[in-house]
């Protein structure tokens, strides 16, 4: 590891309201500049920091100690990291985990992800959940200005980042040669979700974020999968144009921003949660069984339940922390979503079972 790394620079954190967090540099000499957001996970730094859902936003992490087992390219979720920056209360400068490859200061600095470290995560924590998700800019040097810049960053309502984050043409993922086709749209996902559509049999096809329903459906799928994916839902109107050209031709599965975009389809509304779900963590309750799911969440919006046809949906999960809607489905075409991670990178592997449901929907093994 470098001098830099060893003797790190002062650097500090200022959120659009003014309030300033100070600390030392780590990773990559750059500013970063989001929205800033918490996640709880107590592992899967890696996986957190290549999430495409990430994207324009800067990720604070409340585990006290981060970089601990280094980085392994297996770990990456997306061909990049996504996250505008990374704020840790500890950043090690040791890993020990026989997995890994390289370091995690290398890993971000060679990345260009910034990270600042050694300041009062709790305390920043509970000012965004105090005050709500805040725009900022981590950077060294003065203050000054700093206030303004954030102030100036986009918002995250009214932005769609899937036309940023999806792929710019279609692939095959590596899989069985025979079993159900699966056509995944690509709004940001992940690449355990595809490996666990692999592990279930499915053969898939990922498009980009706007590729029309009538090439999905020229293509002859036994399902259509919705990834999960950053920014506002409500702006991406040529996704849910396509899912309701979709609807009632093919069995639909949709998770996170697929979960949002299905609900706008149906007809409802979409809203911006206080500081979003991040983390793997969070109970949730099957309506039908009474079963509490402990799952992986990543999400700032969410879908108003009240504004959907109660004769078409069912509503089938809720959030046991603020009561938000997690899962519905339709009562007579088949098509059903969640809101949280299903594929779990990081987190409990509670949810699993979707996929399946998803393979039975589709009428099972080939």
């Amino acid at each position: 590891m470098g001098e830099a790394a060893r003797l790190p620079m002062e650097a500090q954190l200022v959120l659009e309201d003014g309030r300033a967090f100070r600390g030392r540099a780590f990773g990559a000499a750059v500013e970063g500049a989001g929205e800033v957001v918490f996640n709880t996970s107590m592992t899967g730094y890696q996986e957190i920091c290549t999430d495409p859902s990430y994207c324009g936003q800067i990720v604070c992490l409340t585990a006290a100690q981060i970089g601990n087992y280094g980085t392994a390219p297996e770990d990456d979720e997306a061909a990049k990291p996504y996250v505008e920056g990374l704020i840790v209360r500890e950043f090690s400068s040791i890993a020990s985990n026989w997995r890994s490859q390289e370091a995690c200061q290398e890993y971000l600095e060679r990345r260009g992800i910034p990270v600042l470290a050694e300041i009062d995560t709790r305390a920043l924590v509970r000012h965004l959940r105090e005050h709500g998700a805040k725009r900022g800019i981590i950077a060294v040097g003065d203050a000054a200005g700093m206030q303004a810049k954030a102030q100036a960053l986009p918002s995250m309502q009214g932005t769609d980042l899937a036309r940023v984050v999806t792929a710019r043409a279609a692939y095959a993922w590596p899989g069985p040669e025979a079993g159900p086709r699966v056509v995944a749209y690509d709004f940001g996902i992940k690449r355990n979700i595809l490996r666990q559509l692999a592990a279930h049999g499915c053969r898939v096809q990922v498009v980009p974020a706007q590729t029309p329903a009538a090439e999905v459906l020229a293509l002859k799928p036994d399902g259509v999968f919705l990834s999960n994916g950053p920014g506002d839902p409500e702006p991406c109107s040529y996704a849910v144009e396509n899912i309701r050209g979709l609807m009632g031709r093919v069995p639909i599965f949709g998770i996170c921003l697929g979960h949002q975009l299905i609900g706008l389809a149906l007809g409802g509304r979409t809203y911006k949660l206080k500081f979003g779900h991040h983390g793997g963590n969070h109970p949730v309750r099957q309506q039908a069984s009474g079963k509490i799911e402990i799952t992986a969440h990543n999400h700032n919006f969410a879908v108003d339940p009240d504004s959907l046809p109660s004769t078409e949906v069912e509503l089938t999960h809720f959030d046991l922390n603020d009561g938000t809607l997690e899962g519905m489905r339709h009562r007579s075409l088949p098509l059903f979503s969640v809101q949280y991670h299903p594929e779990a990178a990081p987190g409990p592997h509670d949810s699993h079972y979707l996929f399946a449901e998803f393979l039975t929907l589709m009428g099972g093994p080939r």
